[in-house]
């Protein structure tokens, strides 16, 4: 068992892809090792501190490949000190020149992942922690599947998509700000994609509850807000009858919490109901 993944990373471009995601692509000597050829690869993106040109981040620790000891040693750096993490989805990795690309969703209010993004420029640099395949949960097997998420699951969307081979099918759900948060995916796969609009009043459980699902045996993929997540499951589950199993789904975020907040008392119970599906 390899330790955890902990590295740096530099800013090599920035690019706009809509008028609520930036796209921005970081170089670093230790991405060819950590990259791997799978969809939805997860990581966490370390940011500094006001003051800060790098982030602090303690060593990783040798066996110890869920990041438990890591994490008690982020936790004893002082609060001022200690930079700002947040999970994200790996967009593309390319392993000629060696860059990956991150989208970030530019949200309203603007956090510090946002903050970040905003002043963003080649050579700045952040911490990585990931990818891990020990936290790597495969797609369930089948032909039809279906994709719903908000604006933070279009990146994990377009890895997935892209991955699909020809003969698949997928239907997607997305819930966008507005109809210039459109993205255009590359499949080999037959994919049909709903796009919901939140200035028209569009609900993402509305858009998945009128879907149809794919033929023969389906699966579904879920990820986005964790109270809409809930739901999108409840349904699927409870009233379209797909087993349990052939459910992925995960609360990227929380409403009105952010990843510095404790879990709720509903954040355990759903984390315990993953562990013990997996």
């Amino acid at each position: 068992m390899r330790s955890l993944a902990v590295s740096y990373v530099r800013v090599a471009g920035v690019e706009r892809i809509s008028p609520r995601m930036l796209r921005i692509t970081f170089s670093g000597d230790a991405l060819a090792s950590l990259m791997e050829d799978r969809p939805d690869q997860q990581m966490k993106l370390c940011f500094p501190r006001r003051g800060q040109d790098v982030p602090r981040l303690p060593e990783p620790h040798a066996e110890d490949a869920y990041g438990m000891r890591w994490y008690e040693a982020y936790l004893a750096i002082p609060e001022p000190e200690r930079p700002l993490m947040r999970s994200f989805t790996v967009r593309s990795y390319d392993p000629g020149p060696g860059l990956m690309a991150v989208d970030f969703v530019l949200h309203d209010g603007g956090g510090p992942a946002t903050r970040w993004a905003c002043a963003a420029g080649p050579g700045d640099v952040v911490g990585m922690v990931g990818p891990s395949s020990a936290y790597a949960r495969p797609l369930p097997g089948t032909e039809g599947l279906l994709l719903a998420g908000d604006a933070s699951a279009l990146p994990a969307i377009g890895t997935i998509l892209e991955s699909l081979p020809a003969g698949a099918r997928a239907t997607v759900c997305v819930e966008v700000a507005d109809a210039a948060e459109e993205q255009r995916f590359d499949s080999a796969a037959e994919v049909t994609v709903r796009w919901v609009h939140r200035d028209r009043g569009e609900s993402l459980l509305d858009a998945v509850r009128s879907a149809a699902l794919p033929e023969g045996s389906a699966a579904a993929w879920l990820a986005g807000e964790a109270g809409t997540v809930r739901a999108l499951r409840r349904h699927l589950v409870e009233e379209r009858g797909l087993p349990r199993s052939a459910v992925e789904f995960s609360g990227y975020w929380r409403r009105a919490l952010t990843q510095d907040d404790a879990p709720t008392e509903e954040d355990l119970a759903w984390a315990r109901e993953r562990a013990a599906e997996a």
